[in-house]
């Protein structure tokens, strides 16, 4: 997925990250119709999400996928916070 990703369509990248998701899922020993329940979607969405058909997933049900197989804090890799600036820094150490 990440070699050459700004060649790829968002339609294949949604595809990928259903096929990577299933993958989890799998390795989780979880089933569509557990991680449907344990979500609160449907057994559809899920299957959807996995096969790439879904690309109008909400952000919203996204999360609930990943809350699903205990992967929520991986989130924060997708926008890490920014480190602090170097004039920021520079300013706050010159207060001092």
């Amino acid at each position: 997925m990440y070699g050459k990703i700004y060649e790829k369509a968002n339609t294949e990248l949604i595809k990928e990250l259903g096929q990577r998701y299933r993958d989890y899922r799998k390795r989780m020993g979880m089933t569509q119709k557990a991680v449907a329940e344990k979500s609160g979607l449907s057994i559809f969405t899920v299957s959807s999400f996995e096969n790439g058909s879904s690309t109008g997933l909400t952000l919203f049900s996204f999360l609930r996928l990943l809350r699903a197989i205990d992967f929520l804090d991986e989130i924060e890799k997708l926008l890490p916070s920014l480190p602090e600036s170097p004039r920021a820094l520079y300013l706050k150490q010159a207060k001092k």
